[in-house]
């Protein structure tokens, strides 16, 4: 990647990361209480939904540049020796190098791969905007098919002190989930997740490839 590319790529990332985490940043409060083994209303309801914004804003700017030059110039870096058959394995080594886990693994590779197919569709690259509907699609399916394991980071996180969700054990926490809970349980807040995401990845993935035409 040139210079210019690799500034655009860091300036469009920290916008793209600022813009989805002050619009999305109450739905997602609203599923991690969802998820709390308190039940949703003793973990707090609807209030105070927007404790927190200042901070999360602030801290999202750097992470997602950061992510997003990575993402690009790995990408980049992984396109000059791969064929186009690899192309999927190339978005999942970028994504998993700019940030480790499953759900970058599963949505950028879907995204990339949307975005190939609407290009070759109408017969050139894909706008901006039709860019943000890829990602809406990808963060969806990708929020979907992660849920359990979000459930299960959540009552990790929130877990007391000397429980069995205390040791961090992904798995344990999953298995303690399917035999006191079932299905619900591994799937508990999955709608205002595939929500919250899905307009994430518009905003995010919209905004980002606008900002980053704009700035080249």
């Amino acid at each position: 990647m040139e210079p210019r590319e690799s500034w655009a790529a860091l300036a469009a990332g920290g916008v793209a990361g600022v813009c989805v985490d002050l619009i999305l940043f109450p739905l997602d409060t609203v599923k991690t209480r969802l998820q709390s083994p308190q039940g949703f209303r003793k973990a707090g309801g609807f209030r105070g939904i927007y404790a927190g914004v200042p901070s999360t804003a602030i801290g999202s700017f750097p992470n997602a540049a950061a992510f997003f030059i990575t993402y690009e110039n790995v990408k980049s870096m992984l396109h000059h020796d791969s064929t186009s058959y690899l192309t999927p394995a190339t978005h999942m080594v970028a994504a998993s190098l700019g940030e480790v886990i499953p759900f970058s693994l599963v949505q950028f590779p879907l995204w990339e791969s949307l975005k190939d197919l609407w290009s070759w569709k109408q017969g050139h690259v894909v706008d901006s905007w039709q860019s943000a509907v890829c990602g809406a699609f990808a963060g969806g399916f990708a929020a979907a098919v992660t849920t359990p394991l979000d459930v299960a980071k959540t009552r990790i996180m929130l877990a007391k002190a000397g429980s069995s969700n205390a040791s961090g054990n992904v798995l344990a926490a999953l298995g303690g989930i399917w035999r006191t809970q079932g299905l619900p349980g591994l799937f508990a807040g999955v709608v205002p997740r595939m929500t919250a995401i899905s307009l994430g990845g518009f905003i995010f993935l919209g905004t980002y490839e606008k900002t980053r035409q704009l700035l080249l």
